[in-house]
């Protein structure tokens, strides 16, 4: 499937970039990279509509200046592109995520090897670097866990290395659903469920579960979540800004959860509850 690479650059950066994210969030745009410049959204061919960027309503308001470019990211040529520009990423001294081409440092207690194509989840994002610090944090035998929005699998494949082996990874998109089957086989942890879909997907109660997704579908997931966990279960939950902490907080709250604490990298945020 190809993919169109917006460029979008706004004036003023705060909170402009967030608001937009948050807008192309909301029309389909599945990921979002931030530069010292631009902010960089990634959307399937199929899921684009040119009307939808028209009938943005911050393109009309008058205190932000915005413009825009795109191109084409033809599937075939993701591989190759990564190649030419990923590198490993090293997190608290205890995990490397790599892709295959990158030689194994014995150094490090947890390897990664992820081949992202169009899913995102190298590490390289602050989202994904914050939950695998907070993760690793966690004991993680013996529990059930859910990767929500699982995108490369690379949090669930962290904690089968980690050592529970009861691990279900969940993700609306194609893409990345086979994407993760091929990352899980290549780490060798062929024993995590792997299901296309939403929240409506998840079976059971669970110990952990991980959702690095976006505020929006955050807010309308967390009542799900909350239901399928058991009673002293963990949430972890990040792919927001530090500015979305507070709506985020309230909504967990209602829904019968603790608050245990907060971190953030570069304006993106992470939190953690607990089920009561």
């Amino acid at each position: 499937m190809d993919y169109l690479e917006f460029n979008f650059t706004i004036t003023p950066v705060n909170p402009g970039y967030e608001i937009l994210t948050a807008i192309l969030a909301d029309i389909g745009f599945e990921s979002f990279m931030e530069t010292e410049t631009d902010l960089l959204a990634y959307i399937s061919s199929d899921k684009f509509s040119v009307k939808d960027i028209e009938n943005m309503d911050i393109l009309k308001n008058g205190d932000f200046s915005i413009g825009y470019k795109y191109k084409i990211i033809k599937d075939k040529n993701w591989n190759e592109e990564w190649e030419s520009n990923y590198s490993p990423v090293f997190i608290a001294g205890k995990c490397c995520v790599r892709n295959p081409f990158h030689p194994k440092d014995e150094n490090y207690k947890y390897d990664i090897i992820i081949e992202p194509k169009m899913s995102f989840g190298t590490a390289h994002h602050e989202t994904t670097s914050l939950m695998i610090g907070q993760i690793m944090a966690l004991d993680l035998k013996g529990k059930r866990v859910l990767d929500m929005g699982c995108g490369t699998a690379v949090l669930a494949i962290l904690a089968a290395k980690m050592g529970t082996s009861n691990i279900t990874a969940i993700d609306i998109d194609e893409g990345a659903f086979y994407n993760s089957i091929g990352n899980i086989e290549r780490n060798q942890v062929g024993f995590i469920k792997v299901l296309l879909g939403d929240a409506k997907m998840i079976d059971g109660k669970f110990d952990v579960i991980f959702s690095n997704i976006n505020r929006n579908i955050l807010i309308n997931d967390i009542p799900v979540y909350a239901k399928h966990l058991n009673k002293s279960g963990f949430l972890l939950l990040s792919g927001f800004y530090e500015t979305d902490i507070p709506v985020i907080t309230d909504k967990a709250k209602s829904c019968n959860m603790k608050f245990l604490g907060a971190a953030g990298n570069n304006n993106w945020a992470f939190l953690k509850f607990q089920t009561k």
